[in-house]
């Protein structure tokens, strides 16, 4: 083991990984960041111009299926909210057995293509749809091909970096793909302003999937160097550093409601549809400009403070929420809170990957994952109870002290932590 990998092993906050200052003048920063990316494996790249094209091709779809389903195919919004809440628990509950099912085989690029696949396949099936039911098979074959990628390609991702590069790698990935979310409504927008149809405008959304799919079968290559696993028998990955930032998710998943209850906020202050979609695109404009610095930063002090400044501006940030009474303070609200999950979204991501080995880690992050979707499921729940009974604000004061308990847990357990 070389130096930079005991320096990896050590637990963050010991004097032994303190990062030594960098010399290079501060203005020198974004040279460095890119000489850095120039230097990351060909698989994270790749797998970012991936997760981009797959975006533009979902984002372009979702903002338009509620509509399609309610008014084009005569469901009654009760129903939506079924189909999207099969569609949600599917993806989150894939994520754990597909892990487990990567870490048997020992291969990761099969598993992430055909996700990839089945989400390009959703929204082609979606365009052929004359019926609800229809509708139905095609959210659920797409979320289903989300669940199936998303833990073997973040380990891939984690197998083909160097540990003191995967807050780089997971940001540069969560930048590429935020950016396909920006990207896509517009997409979708301008496509309705020139007159096509929906059934169109899903047709067309089946092209980016389908230029995914293909940089994963021509530029991906599998980097996994760990055996397949001996048993597919589901288990928790034997590493008291993973269960910490396990039960530090749930407590902080719990309070995380959807994000239909920010927007909600926004439409009682006055703000018009408009005015609702430009503050979530600067939510998401926000994510993606934070996501790759903020991921290179965690890289040189660690993933742990990143990770719990996120929880922290998370809670400011619900807590702003709760108190706003203009669409002026939700400016700034929105923006902030996409730093949040630059914060947390990569960095969680390279924070777990350093807590079990290769051969875990899909099975890992899977369960870390699927533990943080049904988590949020119960809070949007609870978050809806909270809503009507109480009133708006005691959703985001529930989530803001959610997010402050969770962000305690990790201070309790940094100390703990054995990182790889």
């Amino acid at each position: 083991m070389d130096k930079t990998d005991e320096v990896a092993a050590r637990p963050e906050g010991s004097a032994a990984s303190v990062t030594t200052p960098d010399p290079t003048p501060p203005g020198d920063a974004p040279r460095r960041r890119f000489e850095r990316l120039r230097r990351l494996d060909g698989n994270v790249r790749a797998l970012g111009i991936v997760s981009f094209f797959a975006d533009v091709s979902s984002e372009t779809v979702y903002p338009l299926f509620p509509l399609f389903v309610t008014v084009v195919l005569g469901a009654p919004v009760a129903l939506l909210g079924v189909i999207e809440g099969l569609a949600e628990a599917t993806a989150s509950i894939t994520k754990w057995p597909i892990g487990q099912a990567s870490d048997y085989t020992g291969r990761r690029r099969i598993f992430v293509a055909a996700g990839y696949g089945a989400a390009a396949l959703g929204k082609l099936i979606l365009a052929l749809s004359f019926v609800w039911p229809v509708a139905l098979v095609a959210r659920f074959v797409d979320r289903f091909g989300k669940g199936v990628r998303a833990a073997p390609r973040d380990a891939l991702i984690a197998a083909s970096t160097a540990p003191d590069q995967r807050g780089l790698a997971f940001g540069l990935h969560r930048t590429m793909d935020t950016l396909g979310a920006v990207l896509g409504p517009l997409f979708a927008l301008l496509l309705i302003k020139v007159g096509l149809s929906m059934r169109t405008v899903f047709a067309l959304a089946v092209v980016p999937g389908v230029i995914s799919v293909a940089v994963i079968l021509w530029f991906v290559r599998e980097r996994s160097s760990a055996p397949a696993r001996a048993s597919l028998r589901p288990h928790l990955p034997a590493s008291p550093a993973f269960r910490w930032l396990l039960t530090s998710a749930v407590l902080f998943g719990v309070g995380n409601s959807s994000d239909m209850f920010i927007l909600l906020k926004a439409r009682s202050l006055g703000a018009g549809v408009t005015g609702v979609i430009l503050l979530y695109v600067l939510y998401n404009v926000t994510y993606a400009g934070g996501s790759l610095p903020l991921g290179s930063l965690s890289d040189r002090i660690g993933q742990m403070p990143i990770v719990l400044g996120g929880y922290i501006v998370f809670a400011t940030v619900y807590a702003g929420f709760a108190a706003a009474g203009s669409t002026l303070a939700l400016v700034g609200l929105f923006a902030a809170y996409g730093l949040y999950i630059a914060a947390t979204d990569g960095s969680s991501k390279a924070l777990i990957s350093r807590t079990v080995p290769d051969e875990n880690r899909a099975s890992a992050m899977g369960l870390y994952a699927t533990v943080s979707g049904v988590a949020s499921f119960v809070a949007s729940s609870i978050g809806g109870v909270l809503w009507t009974t109480v009133g708006p604000w005691a959703t985001f004061v529930y989530g803001a002290a959610c997010a402050l308990l969770a962000a305690v847990v990790l201070v309790i357990a940094r100390p703990r932590l054995e990182l790889r």
